[in-house]
């Protein structure tokens, strides 16, 4: 079901980030203003360097901007305390990155529920929330697995799964596709663009893969830092 209120969950105020590793500054955002609303399925496309990357990290928290502000539900991220911004990330936000990162000691169920460990959920939800969402990512049977006996293509459902089962209100993916077969990326995108339908909850993709960009609803160009173009589909 498509959300029937909207609100605003991302706005960006004049975002800039400057790096200055060798004494010579590099200019990697350059005043970003932008919103995005709730249940929005949103692509950041661009070329290498345009600044992708950076905008997501900026808008999850992960880093912070040179100037200018973010603000996430109506939290301005740079009012929050250190723990304030980790346990906002832990029950909010949602991620998905190119290297799955998962936990390789841990097992398939035991990488899906640790955000919700964290967070201090009951053993029985976490059982039952894990069960049902890795059967929706096509996984049941194969929860006692490590990451190491996974293709790429089951470790990428694993971080889906675990970045949407504690419900969080955004899920950020950089370049999910990257590493997968075009098949299992396509199949991984429906399943990701159903998930929005079904649950209202807003992806924000960043990439250069032409399947994410016809998946998504919106389409957000960035080119030298800046918004080149920006289209609702």
């Amino acid at each position: 079901m498509e959300n029937s209120q909207q609100t605003d969950v991302i706005v960006t105020e004049e975002i800039t980030k400057v790096y200055d590793p060798d004494g010579i500054p590099i200019h990697a955002l350059n005043g970003i203003d932008l919103t995005i609303q709730s249940g929005e399925l949103t692509a950041i496309v661009g070329p290498s360097g345009s600044g992708k990357t950076t905008f997501l990290n900026i808008i999850s928290g992960l880093d912070s901007p040179s100037d200018g502000k973010v603000w996430l539900a109506g939290k301005v991220l740079s009012e929050m305390s250190g723990n304030e911004l980790s346990d906002y990330r832990r029950d909010n936000i949602g991620f998905i990155f190119q290297a799955y990162n998962l936990i390789p000691v841990l097992t398939v169920r035991e990488n899906v529920e640790y955000i919700m460990l964290l967070a201090g959920v009951q053993k029985t939800e976490r059982h039952e929330r894990v069960t049902a969402m890795l059967e929706s990512v096509g996984l049941a049977g194969v929860e006692d697995r490590l990451p190491t006996q996974l293709s790429g293509g089951q470790q990428q459902r694993v971080a889906i799964a675990r970045a949407m089962v504690s419900e969080p209100t955004i899920v950020l993916a950089d370049e999910p596709t990257a590493n997968l077969d075009s098949k299992t990326g396509a199949d991984l995108l429906e399943m990701m663009r159903q998930l929005n339908t079904d649950t209202g909850m807003t992806f924000i993709f960043s990439t250069h893969d032409p399947m994410v960009m016809e998946s998504a609803k919106r389409l957000i160009t960035l080119r030298d830092g800046r918004i080149d173009s920006d289209e609702t589909k």
